[in-house]
């Protein structure tokens, strides 16, 4: 289950803040952080983040036990341009991009032993303790 978004017009330090709001929830709880969110970057990694729940649908896993395990967002390229300066000389701008990878993973649900299997080790126990003696 994973999205990638290439070359997006953002620079990565401003798109890493979002990214770091949302590392590890729910996929529910971070599209609602995502909707009411006062940044840039909040619509494009929504819509990654919707991208890849589809990914994972088509594979088969329910929505409902997905959660956020990794999101990346790298260095993309870096656009030079100049901007003129004065005296005739010019300086440079560098319009910057990032690359953003979103790995989705299911929530392991962890079974607890039941009293029965409990008992059934005690019983064991007792047994070997009375074919010793």
């Amino acid at each position: 289950m994973k999205a990638f978004l290439k070359n997006y017009r953002q620079s990565p330090r401003k798109v890493r803040l979002v990214a770091g709001l949302i590392k590890g929830k729910g996929v529910a709880q971070a599209v609602a952080e995502l909707d009411f969110l006062a940044k840039r970057a909040g619509l494009p990694i929504k819509k990654l983040l919707l991208s890849a729940v589809a990914n994972a649908k088509q594979m088969g896993i329910e929505s409902e036990n997905l959660f956020i395990k990794e999101l990346r967002v790298d260095k993309g390229i870096v656009m030079k341009r100049m901007m003129p300066a004065a005296m005739g000389t010019g300086h440079r701008i560098n319009k910057r991009t990032s690359h953003i990878n979103l790995l989705l993973a299911e929530k392991v649900v962890a079974v607890k032993k039941t009293k029965e299997v409990k008992d059934v080790k005690k019983a064991k126990v007792v047994v070997k303790k009375v074919a010793k003696k």
